[in-house]
């Protein structure tokens, strides 16, 4: 396996968040349409398979430069405030690692990490208006005719995202996933795409990916969600928050005439998973996921992500 970084320049507005499983899912529409369905069927044969090696796997988009601070509790950190309202607010917002810092000391990853805000990388939600017409009035009206908004997230100009992919060379090139790329950020990512939603630009040329692994690495840190669950993590020393999906069919699939998925658990990017055996070589971790689809059964998930090694220390080891 091989690991890339791709950095994206947002061009509009997002109806759908940037986020690994969902880019993965309009990925594989994307290289269905550039090199046929037996192709793509091909890439993914044994996908769910529990020794299975998946063909890609996708991060979440991160400010160029960066990786989610672990969810860790709050003792595990040096320096720790008394917890304070005010405290735990400002805390809150500091969401991003600088991978300069990585060699650092754990506890002190906290005092080290940067808001939204410290990178011009605070979305603004905004309300779109629109209109329904009837058509046998030629104006809107009440009930389904009555106008709604719509909301839209809007990145800062200018700012970069880094996109992680870990890929199997010998099943698939660079060169196709960088074309499959720049072909979604010129149709467009996500919801409302057909409406100017979801336009990126590839900036400059993918770059290979080794952040340096910390001396005495003992965890995996997520660069997006996934499905850890029977893998052999230990439960109680790993640590994640969770968040459900309420998934959607995309691309032609929208008109099955049932485009809504099985809602699925998953851990968020920024969980820190404690395996049995550390191989500080594994660029990902998770498993596929199936059985989500009445109307494509076919139709499989992503439940791998990214990941880099780093070293947490028991707590009593935080001073």
């Amino acid at each position: 396996m091989q690991t890339l970084k791709f950095t994206l320049r947002p061009l509009s507005a997002l109806g759908t968040p940037l986020v690994g499983d969902t880019l993965f899912g309009q990925l594989c529409w994307t290289l269905r349409h550039q090199h046929g369905h037996a192709r793509l069927t091909e890439w993914l044969h044994d996908y769910t398979a529990p020794q299975g090696q998946p063909f890609v796997v996708v991060s979440d988009a991160m400010p160029t430069g960066h990786v989610p601070l672990p969810s860790l509790p709050s003792d595990i950190w040096a320096g720790d405030p008394s917890g304070t309202p005010s405290d735990r607010k400002i805390l809150k917002k500091k969401r991003w690692f600088p991978l300069s810092n990585l060699r650092e000391q754990l506890t002190k990853w906290q005092q080290l990490a940067v808001t939204d805000a410290d990178l011009n990388a605070k979305a603004e939600e905004r309300a779109e208006p629109h209109n329904t017409i009837n058509r046998m009035t030629g104006t809107t009206g009440i009930n389904q005719f009555a106008p709604y908004t719509v909301n839209q997230t809007w990145l800062p100009i200018g700012s970069l995202w880094d996109v992680v992919v870990v890929f199997d060379p010998q099943r698939i090139s660079a060169t196709d996933l960088k074309n499959a790329l720049i072909y979604m950020g010129q149709t467009g990512f996500g919801r409302d795409a057909s409406i100017g939603l979801g336009k990126f630009a590839l900036e400059g040329e993918p770059q290979p990916w080794q952040p340096p692994v910390p001396a005495q690495a003992n965890a995996y840190l997520s660069l997006g969600p996934c499905a850890p669950q029977g893998l052999g993590f230990c439960p109680v020393r790993s640590h994640w928050q969770v968040t459900t999906r309420f998934g959607r069919h995309g691309d032609v699939a929208v008109q099955s005439g049932n485009p809504f998925k099985r809602p699925v658990l998953l851990a968020k990017a920024g969980s820190v998973f404690w395996p049995e055996h550390m191989d500080s070589t594994r660029p990902y971790i998770g498993q596929g996921l199936s059985g989500l689809s009445t109307v494509l059964p076919e139709t499989v998930q992503q439940g791998h992500c990214p990941v880099i090694p780093i070293h947490v220390p028991p707590i009593s080891e935080k001073k």
